[in-house]
Parts: structure tokens; C-alpha cells; sequence
């Protein structure tokens, strides 16, 4: 916006607010959608990543008994959702575009759905082609301006998936990223263009956002791989289907990754309670470059939270509290705080490496569906070695600011301020009149 580059976006900035927030973890697509759509963190709506092992079985079908919503599960996200209210279903009208959440939207309504559409996805994703990515957010684009002028839904949500690959494939500051930018700057730009034509736009809200930061990768750590190596028979996409497994690993992002071991067991156990082979596969994952953080649940409402070198602190929560409490370091730069309320909590750390990370380790730790390891990767690293049609050199999912702050910018100045994602959907339901029960959000009208 400040070179000129996208005029569309730096009007909308300039008359009205340009907000830097936090994400969910873990930051990425798929899971930190549940924010702009539900106003709930993705562990209190049973989407603890991109993947995730089913230890009880009665969700994810036999013979893997885990889910991945990068291919042909993608279908069963709406119906993975444990809790709450979509959008969708609390909006009179609405349209979509290549939302992996659409509960409560009618198929009509979907943008970017249909055989054709899918199998022209998958061919483009599994060449690795990076361009096609950018023609498709072209055409979505051109198909939801159309929709929007014909029906003037009251809500209407769209996703753009170019400025994701481009970044994955050339990295995040690449040329191709920006043309992937100039999409969404047309797309708006004509929005515009149409509701002042019709006399709407003084009524129109019109909001950019991402679900996820980008950072450079250098290095890529097997992470299912040097578990097997342990000798642990191990399970991770896309070999799922293992006899005997003893050990699920779930990488999203690729920069941060849920840990299940004793897959024979049909429920949770906490980490006081895991087995000591258990207990030496986490001191050695610790150790490893490429982890920078590890997530211990060890109750419903507390997680033991390990930085390598800087020693590890305690997280308990309650209903309308959180508490940090350093034990033999400060992972988490933020000092001992006691019974703090949540927006306390991201002021104590929005300013450091770990942006909002005391609420976001406590929504996932807390969430059924997360692993009994949970970690997030070091900067310029990833856990993801093989079986990406394309090569990373930029990546996503860690706790890390990088990954965490993303941009917010609305048409019109807002009244309160936007801390988190989760805000922007209980902010909607204040602009539309609907009803927020339930969002875990603020809303900054």
C-alpha cells in the first residue's frame, strides 16, 4: 500500500483503519477460518490443526482414524465442528467463496465448490502450479463481484489462496506475491465500485483480512521421520494406515505439529500420566534445532510450556482468568502473571515473540482433539521434509509473531480496538444486528 502498489486497499486504509492483530493457533488455513466465521478459537470448535489423530475413533474412519483437510476430507470439516454458529447460518443471505467452513451456507450459494471445480483444484495442487493458483483467485473474484452486485447478500465472505502458495513456492516477499495482492486489490476496487454506484456503499462494510503471517524457511525437519527412526512405528500423511501404530504425528503449516503417542488407548491422558518412553521421546524432541516451543498439557485447564534454552513455565486458566507462572525460565518473554482477564493477556504479550500465546496455548490445550506433544517450530524452520507438490521456502503455523499478526483493514473507522480474529465475526454480528452468543470475540463497532 505504501508504494502505490495496491490503491484500492490504501483508500480503504486511509479512510478508514488499518489494525495490526493476532491470529489463532495453530495459523493456519483451514482451522484459523473459525475465527472470522464462528468467533471462536479453532480448539474450543474441535479443529485443533490441519491434521489431527482421532483417539476415540468415532470420528475419523477406520483404517487411519485421522483427519487431514488438505485433500478429500477437506468435506468433513463442517461436521468436525463440535460447537457453535457459523456465519452462515446466523445471516438471513450470504454468499461464500472457497471457504473450507460452509455449515448453513445452501450449496447455490457456494462459490468455488462442484466436481469440475475440486478436480481442477487438485490437478493444480498436486503439479505444484503456482500460476494456476493466481487464475483461479481471478476467477473466484470475478464470480463474486457478479454475485454480490446480483443478490446483494447481507454477508458475503471470500478467500484467496494465491498470496498462500505464491508465498510457499517463492517466498512471501517474492514479485509474484504482489500481483497474488493485486487480485484481492482489484476485487475490492470493484465492490467499491458497485456500492457506490447503487448508493449502498455508505451502508457497506468491507473488511481485509488474513488468517495467517509467512516467514521464510531455510530448513525442513522429517519430524515423522526421525520419530520412526526412534523406533517408534509411526503414523503421519499421507501413510496413514499403519498396523500397530504407536505414535501419530500431524504437521500443519508447515510450523507447527500435534504429537499422539499410545495410539492404543481410546481417550486422553495428560503428561503426568504418559508413560516414560513417552516422557524421553519429548526430552529428545526438544532438543532438536527445529523446535522452538512444546506445549505439555497436563490437566483441562493447565499446560507446561518449554522453550529450548530458556526453561519452561506453567499456563492454568479458568472460565474468565489466565495465570503465567516461570518455574526454571520464561519461554514465553511475558513474566509471572496471576489471574489475569484475557484482554490483560494479550497486552502482556502482544509486544513479544509470542503474540497473544498465553489464551492461544490455553484454547488449544484445552481442546480434546490436540496431541499430548504439541510444538511449534523454530523461525526459518518447518517439520515438513517430504510429499509437498511444492517446496516450501516460506511457511506458517508457529506461535511465533511472524506467523501470529496479521492485518485487519476496514472501510470505515472503527470504535473500539481489534485485538483478534475472533473479533471480526463478533464484530459483524454487531454491524448486521445478529446475535454473538457464544463468540469467544470483542467487537470493535
Amino acid at each position: 500500500m505504501q508504494s502505490g502498489s495496491l490503491p484500492a486497499l490504501a483508500r480503504l486504509r486511509d479512510e478508514g483503519s488499518f489494525s495490526t492483530i493476532t491470529t489463532s493457533f495453530p495459523s493456519v488455513t483451514g482451522p484459523a477460518y473459525a475465527p472470522f466465521l464462528m468467533g471462536r478459537h479453532p480448539g474450543s470448535v474441535g479443529l485443533p490443526g490441519l491434521r489431527w489423530y482421532d483417539r476415540s475413533r468415532k470420528v475419523c474412519r477406520w483404517p487411519s482414524h485421522a483427519r487431514s483437510y488438505t485433500g478429500p476430507q477437506c468435506r468433513f470439516l463442517d461436521s468436525d465442528i463440535t460447537d457453535g454458529y457459523t456465519m452462515f447460518e446466523l445471516a438471513d443471505t450470504s454468499i461464500g467463496a472457497l471457504s473450507v467452513i460452509r455449515r448453513g451456507l445452501p450449496p447455490v450459494r457456494r462459490l468455488g465448490s462442484g466436481i469440475p471445480f475440486v478436480a481442477r483444484t487438485a490437478i493444480t495442487h498436486f503439479r505444484g502450479d503456482v500460476a494456476g493458483w493466481l487464475t483461479m483467485d481471478r476467477g473466484i473474484g470475478d464470480n463474486f463481484v457478479r454475485r454480490v452486485r446480483e443478490s446483494r447478500p447481507e454477508f458475503a465472505f471470500a478467500a484467496f489462496t494465491g498470496i498462500d502458495k505464491t508465498s510457499h513456492a517463492k517466498g512471501h516477499d517474492a514479485p509474484i506475491v504482489l500481483d497474488a495482492m493485486s487480485v484481492v486489490d482489484d476485487v475490492c476496487e470493484r465492490l467499491r465500485h458497485d456500492a457506490e454506484r447503487d448508493g449502498t456503499w455508505d451502508d457497506t462494510h468491507l473488511w481485509v483480512v488474513s488468517d495467517h503471517g509467512h516467514s521464510r524457511v531455510a530448513r525442513h525437519d522429517d519430524l515423522a521421520g526421525h520419530v520412526a527412526s526412534l523406533g517408534f512405528r509411526t503414523v503421519a500423511h499421507p501413510w496413514i494406515a499403519w498396523p500397530r501404530a504407536q505414535v501419530a504425528v500431524a504437521v500443519s503449516g508447515n510450523a507447527m505439529a500435534h504429537i499422539y503417542t499410545g495410539l492404543g488407548d481410546r481417550s486422553r491422558r495428560f503428561w503426568p500420566a504418559l508413560r516414560t518412553d513417552w516422557r524421553a521421546l519429548a526430552a529428545e524432541l526438544m532438543e532438536r534445532d527445529s523446535v522452538d516451543l512444546m506445549l505439555l498439557p497436563i490437566s483441562a485447564s493447565s499446560c507446561e510450556v518449554h522453550a529450548r534454552g530458556r526453561g519452561h513455565a506453567i499456563i492454568t486458566w479458568g472460565e474468565s482468568w489466565y495465570s503465567y507462572l516461570p518455574v526454571t525460565g520464561d519461554p514465553l518473554e511475558a513474566g509471572e502473571r496471576d489471574c489475569m482477564s484475557e484482554t490483560d493477556a494479550f497486552d502482556a504479550t502482544f509486544a513479544t515473540s509470542y503474540p497473544d500465546s498465553i489464551v492461544q496455548v490455553a484454547r488449544l490445550s484445552s481442546c480434546s482433539r490436540s496431541g499430548d506433544i504439541i510444538l511449534s517450530a523454530t523461525p526459518g524452520w518447518d517439520l515438513r521434509a517430504r510429499y509437498e507438490p511444492i517446496p516450501h521456502v516460506s511457511a506458517h503455523g508457529a506461535l511465533h509473531r511472524d506467523h501470529m499478526l496479521v492485518p485487519l483493514l476496514t472501510n470505515k473507522p472503527i470504535a473500539g480496538t481489534a485485538r483478534r480474529s475472533i473479533d471480526v465475526m463478533t464484530s459483524a454480528c454487531s454491524v448486521l444486528g445478529l446475535d454473538a452468543t457464544g463468540s469467544e470475540g470483542t467487537s470493535f463497532i
